[in-house]
Formats: C-alpha cells, structure tokens, sequence
C-alpha cells in the first residue's frame, strides 16, 4: 500500500461518525502458544497497516486478551466506534453467531458502537497469497528433485489437494472447495481434492487414501488454515500414514498462509468495507437463514455464543515446544477439559484440552466434559464413513478401513 493511499484511508476514517475510532480483530482462541501468537503478530501487521488507529486483538476462548478485554482496551484508549472483523477464512458459527452475540452483549451493556465485518472469505487476494504458499513447496519439491538427478514432476501430473478445517456448515466448506478450483485452474494442476481436517467429510487419511487411487505423480498437501495448531498438525500426521503406504508417490507439504503481506491487506480491506457500508456476508446459503437440503432444523436458530464457560480461560499446553504436534490429541480425540490425562511419550501428566476443533458438532457431549454440549445441532452426516465418527478409531490401517 503505497503511502498516499494509507492517507486516504486515513482521512475516511477519521471523518466517520461517532469517532474516535477503533479496530478489532476477533479470533478464537487456542491452547498452541505458536498460533496465538501468530495471530498476535498478525494483528501487528495491521497495526503497521493502519497506523492512524488503534488497533486490538482479542479471543473467544484459551486465550487472552478474551473479546472482552480487548473492548475494554479499545474503550480505555477513548474510543466510542469500533470497526470489528472476524479473524477467520471463512463464516460458520464463530463468525455467524458467538462473535456477534459477545459484542452485542458488550455493546448493550456500555453503549460503545460496535460495527461488524465479514469474514476474509474467497478473495483474490487470499487465492494469490495460497498461491504464493504453492509455489514455495513447489519450488522446494524441484529444487530436491534437480539435486538428487530426477526430473522435477510436471504440474499435470500434481494432485492438488487442499485441506480446510470443516464444519457443520456447508456453506463454509463449500468455499473451500471454490478455492481449491481457483488454484487448480490458476496453476494448471492435473487434478484437485478438497478435504476437511475435521466435524465434515472427507477427512484427511481416508480423503488421500482415495486420492491415491487416481494415479497421480505427486500430492501436494496444502492446509488453507491462517495459523499453526493441533489440526495442521494431524494434517501432517495423516498424510505422513498415507504417504509411508504409497511410496512410489511424492507427497509435498505446502505452508499455511500465516502472516502473508497479502492476508492483511485483506484484513484492512475487511474493515474499509465496514467504514463504507459495503460488508456484504453471503445469507442466501446460510444454514440459520435458509433451508439448506439436509439442515432445515437449522433455520432460526437463536445467535448466541458458546463460549461463556471457557472465555478468559487460559492454560496453555505444554506438550510440544513450539510449533504443535498434535500430541495433546494422539487418537484425534480432543482430552476434555480437568481430565488428568498421562501420554508415555511425554512421561508426565497434564492437564489440557484441545485446539477447539468442535467434536460436539457431531454430536459428542463430552468435549468439555460432562453436561457442556455447547448447544450445537447435531451434524447430520456424523456417520459418514468417510467422516468425523472415523476420527475415533485407529488411523493405523495400512488399507485405510473405517
């Protein structure tokens, strides 16, 4: 962004009604001190971008500041209007519902303004800046094959195979599987897959075991998360079964987006629409809206968050020293909250939960232990064979059996 139009923008803003103002990034929250703070320095690149406002930070859960606190900041600083986007890829329930309800709840309580944004969604900007993550495994996965005397693997014969986090809507996942055909089209790959790290189908493992089957060269992973944690962690792992049962296959392992230049420019976006009116989420697929074919229980469901039992709450795991590996969840399993849980591999116990990757949508009670059930619909499709359920058995099968 060039420094004319940081003035610009500069200037609109500052002319807004109901100023001062102030800018919020709303996230979720995770025990892997890696994504929090990934997240954290995410938020310091717009800060760099935006640098006429004060900018905050905050998390629904395992995390500090929670939404909250980071209101309270913003209010502290003098601010009256805060411009608040989701810090998320895409809108399912953090972004439709348990953000919203908490600012509301705040706004109602303090009379502070509070306007919100959409999500970071399917946006040119986030397409090249996945396609920047490609390139670089790509050119990783070349610059190995050159060295050791092979020919490096041409693009047709690619499989590309992005990986989104899953949830129980279908809206959301359906967005994912837009990316992955803008970037296969984009690069000029042979073929494209789209799986799900968890709550929907396909999964990881059985999604690749299938993938296996179209007879492709090489496997280029790429997990489209913005941030480290124990789902790209079992990303990684999954491939890694899959792979060591195939190898005459190359598997490439692409980056998450993280900090990408291009991620927060998308992020400062997000909020000049909000300045300008021009936030527009997608309702006419949205599960709370519409009868969406095999949701229609969903329609009219209340917005409220989920979160109030676990906000503030903040314990970091301590299993893995920086980035995650997934130890905290060795069967897929997130250990529920207060669970004394002992892992030979760590010879210690610990007492820890899960990156919140939200098992109970399909239908488990006992993610945070007994009676929290977080209020979720169950996910329709639980028992899909190639979906979530499949996560509570042994991923060990060399022949990918469920």
């Amino acid at each position: 962004m060039t420094s004319t139009a940081a003035q610009q923008d500069s200037l609109e803003l500052q002319a807004l009604d109901g100023g001062p103002i102030g800018v919020l990034i709303c996230g979720h929250g995770s025990r892997n001190r890696q994504a929090v703070a990934e997240f954290a320095q995410l938020a310091e690149g717009l800060r760099a971008l935006m640098p006429s406002l004060p900018v905050a930070y905050g998390y629904l859960e395992f995390a500090r500041p929670v939404l909250r606190d980071a209101l309270d900041e913003l209010r502290g600083q003098g601010v009256r209007r805060v411009l608040a986007v989701p810090g998320m890829l895409f809108a399912a329930g953090h972004a439709k519902n348990d953000i919203p309800s908490v600012l509301n709840t705040y706004a109602a309580e303090t009379g502070l303004r509070v306007d919100y944004g959409r999500e970071l969604g399917v946006d040119l900007q986030m397409i090249q800046a996945a396609g920047v993550r490609l390139r670089q495994a790509l050119d990783r996965a070349d610059a190995a094959a050159s060295a050791s005397g092979a020919q490096p693997v041409p693009l047709a014969e690619t499989l590309l195979v992005v990986v989104g986090r899953g949830s129980s809507d279908p809206d959301a996942n359906s967005n994912v599987s837009k990316v992955t055909r803008m970037l296969v089209e984009g690069f000029g790959f042979g073929w494209g897959e789209t799986l799900y790290s968890g709550v929907t189908f396909p999964l990881v493992e059985p999604g690749l075991r299938h993938a296996v089957r179209l007879g492709f060269r090489r496997i280029l992973v790429f997990p489209y998360f913005l941030f480290s944690g124990v789902l790209v962690s079992r990303i990684r792992q999954h491939t890694a079964l899959v792979a060591a049962d195939h190898p005459e296959l190359e598997f490439v392992e692409a980056s998450y987006l993280g900090d990408h230049p291009l991620v927060i420019e998308t992020f400062r976006q997000r909020v000049l629409e909000v300045v300008r009116g021009e936030t527009q989420m997608n309702c006419s697929l949205c599960k709370y809206r519409a009868q969406v074919l095999g949701f229609e229980a969903e329609v009219g469901a209340p917005q409220r968050s989920h979160h109030h039992h676990v906000e503030g709450l903040v314990e970091g795991c301590t299993l893995c020293e920086h980035e995650c590996t997934g130890a905290c969840q060795p069967d897929g399993i997130p250990i529920p909250l207060g669970h004394q849980h002992h892992h030979g591999a760590h010879g210690h116990d610990h007492d820890h939960s899960h990156d919140h990757e939200h098992d109970h949508e399909h239908g488990h009670a006992h993610e945070h232990g007994p009676g929290h059930d977080h209020g979720h619909a169950p996910y329709p499709h639980a028992d899909h064979p190639l979906g979530p359920r499949t996560l509570q058995r042994s991923a060990q099968r060399p022949d990918g059996a469920v």
